[in-house]
């Protein structure tokens, strides 16, 4: 589909050049014409002034002539004829003519013909139809040209009337071979002609040219796509793999708590009965029972997440999750001697959640900020509204984390602590159980300040419900 509609796209590429290549060259034969239709005007003007030159010179003896002959009209025709013969060969008309280029022509007022310089009379019914008409000039066909005794070329005929007393009018034409300007036009034509093949030829070849290099570049776009299509979809398997590892460690990990943990939690109400006036011992118990039931309840939420099911959801206040995450974790910063402060907005609205399961992913962001405080450090909690959601940020003064680290750090079994120290499943199943309450987890560099910023964003009740 891609590769015909890249043919779609070049055929009508190619097609749009050659039109403006042809538009082009008719652009510029049109102009060559007009100014070739010009240029013959201005000759056509050249050879008008010539005959009406000779006119003016050839007045004086046809007006003798008529002046002199008797009252019979053939005597008179005479008298014109000879009048006529003699004007022919005169030297105003040995000078404007040229050989095979220019000729003279004279016709009397009732001649049938022209009579050309060398007595001859010859008929050309376009001049004399131009001469009766008073017409200043006319363009002969070729073979008028040749039947006038020029070249069989386009020429021009200037043309000139005389009037003589009483006789009549005089026709007086100079024809004018046009050539000399014909094969002007024709190398014009020519070069015209060659100019446009070479500018046609040279933008085919760099069109083609930049074709081939688009072509050449979009072949390697595409390539470049494909390998980032199969790089993406290769980390989506390892990234699968990993979850399923994760999951199925999770599940056998989960199994094998279980039997120890209920063997606690019996113990502890085995002491609780015996311990009868002793408080404090008394509460360490109640401590032990409690911690064990969360861990149960804990397990049987990763359990039920790894078998696929849907996290079981109650109406929870924000401020109190945030409160009973802060409390179990006191104790750690205490003991690591780093700062640990909280400040909950108030009238938040509720979140749709399975507080063990987020209290735990509230306890994993805080006990990474403190891991990575020196002692002395800050790290607080802040639970804000923000829109139609609810923010949980942990913010700290610690060592930071790199941009390639924060684009890694919810893969499974990543981990920028030393060896031993860090597993990489922390923020890989507290980003999973996020999502599954159809939230976001997000881990960065703070901007402006040193440390890590991780935010929990929730939806509220509400919005959630209405899903």
């Amino acid at each position: 589909m891609a590769s015909s509609e890249r043919k779609v796209r070049t055929g009508s590429l190619m097609f749009w050049m050659f039109l403006a290549i042809v538009a082009v060259a008719g652009v510029a034969y049109w102009d060559e014409q007009r100014e070739f239709a010009a240029a013959l005007r201005d000759f056509a003007g050249e050879q008008t002034s010539l005959a009406e030159a000779v006119a003016a010179t050839l007045r004086a003896p046809l007006q003798a002539s008529a002046s002199s002959a008797g009252s019979s009209n053939s005597a008179q025709q005479d008298q014109l004829s000879s009048v006529l013969k003699a004007a022919a060969v005169s030297s105003a008309v040995r000078s404007v003519e040229r050989p095979r280029l220019v000729r003279f022509f004279i016709r009397g007022p009732s001649s049938l013909g022209l009579m050309g310089s060398d007595g001859q009379v010859v008929r050309s019914p376009v001049i004399e139809s131009a001469l009766l008409a008073g017409t200043p000039w006319v363009r002969l066909s070729r073979s008028e040209a040749g039947s006038l005794g020029l070249p069989a070329r386009t020429a021009m005929a200037g043309l000139a009337t005389l009037s003589v007393g009483g006789t009549g009018n005089f026709g007086i034409a100079v024809v004018a071979s046009a050539r000399r300007e014909r094969d002007r036009e024709l190398f014009a034509q020519w070069r015209l002609f060659l100019s446009v093949f070479v500018a046609a030829g040279l933008v085919l070849a760099f069109g083609g040219l930049a074709l081939r290099n688009q072509r050449k570049q979009m072949a390697l776009t595409h390539q470049l796509a494909v390998a980032s299509a199969q790089s993406e979809r290769d980390e989506r398997l390892v990234r699968a793999d990993k979850l399923a590892t994760m999951g199925a460690l999770a599940t056998g990990i989960a199994h094998e708590v279980s039997t120890p943990l209920g063997v606690i939690a019996g113990r502890a109400e085995q002491l609780r009965s015996k311990l009868n006036g002793d408080e404090r011992s008394k509460r360490a118990v109640d401590a032990i029972a409690e911690q064990a039931e969360r861990i149960s309840a804990i397990i049987r939420g990763f359990l039920a997440l790894a078998r696929g099911d849907s996290p079981r959801m109650d109406r929870v206040e924000p401020t109190a999750l945030g409160k009973v995450a802060f409390h179990l974790v006191e104790h750690r910063f205490a003991k690591a001697r780093v700062h640990l402060t909280s400040a909950f907005a108030g009238d938040l609205p509720e979140i749709a959640c399975e507080p063990r399961l987020m209290e735990q992913v509230l306890v994993n962001l805080l006990l990474n900020a403190c891991d990575a405080c020196d002692e002395g450090g800050h790290v607080e909690l802040k639970v804000i509204a923000e829109g139609q959601r609810v923010a949980y940020v942990v913010t700290d003064d610690g060592s930071g984390i790199s941009a390639d680290a924060s684009a890694r750090v919810m893969e499974p079994f990543f981990t920028t602590k030393p060896a031993g120290e860090g597993s990489g499943l922390g923020l890989a199943i507290a980003n999973e159980l996020v999502k599954h309450h159809r939230g976001t987890l997000s881990v960065a560099a703070r901007q402006g300040h040193p440390g890590t910023r991780a935010c929990v964003e929730l939806p509220v009740a509400t919005e959630l419900h209405h899903a």
